[in-house]
């Protein structure tokens, strides 16, 4: 189990300088995708860090591009789906090297990053560093195209955003002392309160049109699975139990700033319903197995041991991700990203308010 813990600290889930060329006048119709979060959408940003939290060797990649790309999954990502729906390219990670147009968005999610900085600190592109480079695109981008033209790309943009889970995991699966400090409902304030004060920012540079889920049962994913005792299929209730907190302080947060932030809209999928009804009836979403994953080892292949880089070499490989809802210990298939991005284009019922990402790009 102590071996195990090392592994845990890239649940779900630097800097080098970018040039941003810009075409000096933009279609009117023309809508940007800009990406924050942990590996959940992390196209590949973190092959270009020093970490562990790394997904850029097979069998990671195998099922849509052939190769590794550094996505944790067999293939694509939500927001590979979102932007295929959008009719963009694929969103770039911002650390890939060379020169880039980012007329479509850029992609600044990290593979174990939290909200808080603490959270794998030293390891990870943590919130507020995907903020300072966006500010950066922000401002190149008022230098190419001009402040007005600037703020109207930036305000047509739609931006998405999955962080927290790795806040909630890491303290079970190290020696934190986090809840000797603080009861549950205060560390999820921390993890919002930095959510939404980066809102905020992107908010202050222009952005209106923001995207989110919630999250479902995170104590039930294979990896906290294999951690409770006696491997009875129970679920890891603890981290569930903040996952409903960070849940309901999200949408009250959320539902304060579209008061509050001028022209300010998102939209929410509930994954947690999502995850709920797959839970119950597997074949109805083309589902084999919902419980273990396709690659890892140990208990429903909790261990992340998936490509065999992380300490453990031998790992099991399913056959056909296409019939594992999850991909490896911590991570869902591409055929999972897809069902859950098509629910997030086009949505409802699990879309609250009138939008709904596709709205979004309409708009």
């Amino acid at each position: 189990m102590a071996s195990l813990r090392l592994f845990l600290c890239f649940f779900l889930f630097t800097a080098s300088s970018v040039n941003i060329v810009c075409s000096r006048s933009l279609q009117k119709d023309h809508i940007a995708l800009f990406v924050f979060g942990d590996s959940v959408y992390d196209p590949g940003n973190n092959n270009y860090i020093d970490t562990i939290a790394r997904a850029n060797y097979y069998p990671y990649g195998e099922t849509f591009f052939k190769y590794p790309t550094g996505r944790f999954s067999n293939g694509r990502l939500i927001p590979d789906f979102i932007a295929e729906y959008a009719n963009l390219p694929l969103i770039p990670p911002y650390l890939q090297p060379g020169n880039h147009e980012f007329t479509t968005g850029v992609n600044f999610a990290s593979a174990g990053a939290g909200a808080l900085s603490e959270t794998n600190q030293g390891f990870v592109i943590d919130l507020k560093t995907q903020l300072s480079y966006f500010k950066k695109v922000a401002k190149q981008l008022r230098q190419e195209l001009g402040d007005a033209e600037a703020m109207a790309f930036l305000s047509k943009a739609v931006y998405l955003i999955n962080i927290g889970s790795n806040d909630y995991v890491l303290p079970f699966t190290s020696n934190s002392t986090v809840f000797q400090y603080f009861s549950k409902q205060q560390y999820v304030g921390m993890v919002i309160g930095n959510l939404t004060e980066t809102i905020k920012e992107i908010h202050m540079e222009g952005g209106r049109k923001f995207g989110f889920r919630n999250f479902g049962s995170m104590g039930c994913i294979p990896l906290l699975k294999a951690l409770v005792p006696g491997n009875t299929g129970s679920c890891f209730e603890q981290v569930n139990e903040l996952a409903k907190l960070h849940n309901a302080a999200l949408t009250e947060a959320l539902e304060e700033m579209e008061i509050k932030l001028v022209q300010f809209k998102y939209s929410m999928h509930h994954l947690n319903i999502y995850l709920s009804e797959l839970t119950k009836n597997p074949g109805r979403f083309g589902f084999k197995e919902v419980n273990k994953a396709c690659c890892g080892s140990g208990p429903y292949r909790g261990i992340s041991s998936c490509g065999g880089r992380r300490g453990v070499t031998e790992y099991e490989l399913c056959s056909d991700p296409t019939q594992y809802f999850y991909f490896d210990s911590s991570h869902v298939s591409e055929k999972a990203n897809k069902q859950i991005a098509q629910l997030m284009w086009s949505g409802p019922p699990n879309i609250t308010g009138p939008y709904n990402l596709k709205a979004f790009f309409q708009l």
